[in-house]
């Protein structure tokens, strides 16, 4: 089965073009809108962007492979970062990795057997001033305790 964006998403798509001044600064909506329609970014797709984008796959490539939010295989209906990074790492975000890590019962890029969860240890992701923290989705959980996470966790089951 190939791969092809609904219309809905060419527009948004079309959009996205309109803002810049060349199609390959819009790669990187283009991956968003990519990765919203799939779920994840397979080489298929990818290949589709770059037709849409009429840009070289190895463009499409480097972004997904450079930025964390994207994704290559299929993540948890919730998909929770970490990050460990040096801010993070000196508030504790080795105690809340542990923790996350003990009460999902995966390992860094795992997925639990129902789809429900996947973890993973992140870089920075911008919020050093607010560390130790972690993503959920596209939700950002900042001054966290170990507490705090079991609590953030038990509200997604």
């Amino acid at each position: 089965m190939s791969f092809k964006f609904t219309e809905e998403n060419l527009t948004l798509i079309d959009k996205a073009r309109k803002k810049y001044p060349t199609a390959l600064a819009a790669v990187m909506d283009t991956v968003y809108i990519a990765q919203e329609q799939n779920g994840y970014l397979s080489n298929e797709v990818m290949e589709e962007i770059a037709n849409v984008l009429g840009i070289d796959k190895v463009n499409v490539l480097s972004v997904v492979t450079f930025y964390t939010m994207y994704h290559t295989k299929r993540m948890g209906k919730y998909h929770i970062q970490v990050c460990t990074n040096v801010s993070c790492m000196l508030r504790g975000a080795y105690e809340i990795w542990d923790k996350v890590k003990e009460k999902l019962g995966l390992e860094n890029m795992e997925v639990s057997p129902d789809g429900k969860f996947s973890l993973e240890e992140v870089e920075c992701m911008g919020a050093c001033g607010y560390a130790p923290m972690i993503a959920v989705n596209e939700d950002y959980y900042e001054n966290l305790t170990k507490e705090k996470v079991e609590e953030i966790l038990e509200s997604l089951k």
